[in-house]
C-alpha cells in the first residue's frame, strides 16, 4: 500500500516514533493526535485551561491538514481524549466553532487517565484529501 509521510513545522514535531500524518492510497489522511504544544516554542499552551488547550490542538490539526492540502472540512472522523469528562462541554463549545453541525465529522470522545505532557485534551482525526 502506497503512503506518504506528512510533516510541517507549523505544528509540533512528534515526541516519539510516529508521524504527524500519513496520506494513504485512496486519498485517506490519518493524523496523529495533537496536544496543546506551541510549535515555535515546544511549550504547553494554556496550562490548566482546557479552552486554550483545545484552541491550540485545533490550530495544530489545521496546520497538519494544510500541509497535506486539506482543511478541517475534509475531516471525516475525530477522536477526542480528555483527562476529565467534566471538561466535555467546554471542549465541545470550541470544537463546534470549527466543525459546523451540517458537515461535522463522526466523533468519539473518551476519558483517559493521562495524556502526553500532562495536557487535558488530545484530538486525532482522519480526513479525505481533495481530488
Amino acid at each position: 500500500m502506497a503512503h506518504q509521510i506528512i510533516r510541517t513545522e507549523q505544528a509540533p514535531a512528534p515526541v516519539g516514533p510516529y508521524s504527524q500524518a500519513v496520506a494513504a492510497t485512496g486519498r485517506m489522511l490519518f493524523l496523529s493526535g495533537q496536544v496543546a504544544l506551541d510549535p515555535a516554542t515546544g511549550s504547553i499552551v494554556g496550562d490548566g485551561d482546557v479552552v486554550q488547550q483545545t484552541e491550540q490542538v485545533i490550530a495544530n490539526l489545521t496546520a497538519v491538514l494544510q500541509s497535506a492540502g486539506a482543511t478541517l472540512q475534509h475531516v471525516v472522523k475525530t477522536t477526542v481524549f480528555l483527562t476529565d469528562m467534566n471538561d466535555f462541554a467546554a471542549v465541545n463549545a470550541i470544537y463546534a466553532q470549527h466543525f459546523g453541525e451540517e458537515t461535522a465529522p463522526a466523533r468519539s470522545c473518551v476519558q483517559v487517565s493521562r495524556l502526553p505532557k500532562d495536557v487535558q485534551v488530545e484530538i486525532e482525526c482522519i480526513a479525505v484529501l481533495p481530488a
